[in-house]
């Protein structure tokens, strides 16, 4: 019990994580059972293998964490952040079901499939800033960090489950039932909400109304240099990174002519790469800009490595390297931008958060699936590549002006220094670290105090 309390799933100790963890992994497995089924609707039925049709469901569903995000934030500072749950929980629930019933009974087009992409996008948009905050008022600010971590931990088992269910279940009664079965997933986690002892739950001060709400969570941003470092590197990464629906599809329809179940086969070991990355994030006390940078860095290096798969393994095997990466940096990001953010002002800073990394999805993923359909799939994974170089730059530039980086040889060994941040995020004091990729393994005083 004190390994436990001490180790990776520390917060599991915590009665009303435990409950909630329950049944979000439950509902998370349906979640990707229905992207997987999605995506082959749309390439297989819907259209003759087009990845720019793909593209534009991709930016329907995530073009609303853009459109709404001057709502979006203050909701999960504002209002009761279980009954938001329950609510948009329930919203996307229905959605599901509806689509599924289209589907079965044959009279689904591709421009229904586009309306319930955009609102599912809405449902989520309101979704995501309440459930990354909520995790702060299910075990308190001390395992905020851990609880994050096995929150990823436990989306991406679902990631490795659900793709593979999903192929064999579209290859024996077909994508209509995926999407009835992802409905009644969702009643998992409404039932863990319904079951959380709301006296144990740590509610933060509630931000007030005022009309100049929205417009504070961007000052509040903007006078903080590390969280736009983070902010932008993520933007790049997920605008034209986290397309991997387009960069599995194409690869596997076009490159490796595989069929449904070989399909989801392949988003599966790409999630078993982003668990080890989530547990490996758990088993850190608090996250740091160095693990950032390096998940950054091999996130490009992991595409460039696949765009050189000659075989459908071996492909797979580059796959689950770019889920490790891709988990390891997104992780640490939440990790960084909550915990160094006010509690007051968490909803509306993660609420940016997440419309920069999915609602940038909007621009990157049509070009994406343009150069996929223009100069082949192989070719659109460089774009995923150079958003890995860019955030990576941008990373470095941030620890350069800020934070004094200093890149030196001694003794034969590369040496890398740069300095702490303090609580306001501002530099104080040179750290010495031996080597440029065990420094993701340092302790390093994170960013500002406190996905």
């Amino acid at each position: 019990m004190n390994a436990l309390a001490k180790g990776t799933f520390r917060s599991l100790l915590n009665y009303n994580y435990r409950v909630w963890a329950a049944g979000a992994i439950v509902s998370n497995i349906g979640t990707w059972m229905q992207r997987t089924a999605q995506d082959w609707l749309v390439l297989t039925y819907l259209t003759h293998r087009n990845a720019t049709a793909m593209g534009v469901v991709i930016a329907l569903q995530f073009a609303p964490q853009l459109l709404l995000l001057p709502f979006t934030g203050f909701a999960a500072d504002r209002f009761d952040r279980r009954k938001l749950l329950m609510l948009t929980q329930a919203s996307m629930g229905t959605l599901a079901l509806a689509l599924g019933i289209f589907t079965v009974t044959g009279i689904v087009q591709l421009w229904h499939v586009y309306v319930f992409a955009f609102l599912l996008g809405c449902a989520t948009a309101f979704d995501t800033p309440p459930r990354q905050t909520f995790v702060s008022d299910l075990v308190g600010d001390k395992d905020l960090s851990n609880a994050i971590a096995l929150n990823s931990t436990s989306f991406n088992i679902a990631r490795m489950i659900g793709p593979a269910v999903a192929g064999v279940l579209i290859a024996s009664v077909g994508t209509g039932w995926v999407f009835m079965i992802n409905a009644a997933s969702f009643g998992a986690v409404l039932i863990s909400l319904f079951l959380l002892r709301t006296s144990q739950l740590h509610v933060e001060r509630r931000a007030s109304p005022s009309r100049g709400s929205f417009a504070e969570g961007f000052r509040y941003v903007w006078n903080r240099p590390d969280l736009k470092a983070a902010l932008l590197m993520f933007f790049f990464i997920g605008t034209f990174g986290f397309n991997f629906s387009i960069y599995i599809s194409t690869m596997s329809v076009k490159v490796f002519h595989a069929g449904a179940s070989q399909f989801g086969l392949l988003t599966s070991l790409m999630a078993v790469g982003s668990v080890i990355g989530a547990l490996l994030s758990a088993r850190r006390e608090k996250p740091q800009f160095a693990v950032l940078l390096t998940g950054a860095a091999i996130f490009g290096f992991a595409f460039v490595l696949a765009a050189f798969m000659p075989n459908y393994w071996m492909f797979g095997v580059a796959l689950a390297i770019l889920g490790m990466s891709a988990q390891t940096f997104s992780t640490t990001a939440n990790g960084l931008v909550q915990m160094s953010t006010e509690p007051a002002m968490r909803g509306r800073v993660v609420a940016i958060l997440m419309a920069v990394a999915m609602g940038g999805t909007p621009l990157g993923s049509p070009i994406v699936g343009w150069v996929a359909d223009t100069f082949g799939s192989r070719t659109a994974l460089w774009v995923g590549a150079a958003a890995g170089i860019v955030a990576t730059a941008v990373g470095l530039r941030y620890l350069a002006r800020y934070r004094h980086l200093q890149v030196h040889i001694l003794a034969g060994r590369l040496r890398v220094s740069f300095d702490k941040p303090d609580e306001s995020g501002q530099a104080f004091e040179v750290e010495d670290i031996p080597q440029a990729i065990p420094a993701a393994e340092q302790k390093i005083t994170p960013i500002g105090t406190n996905p």
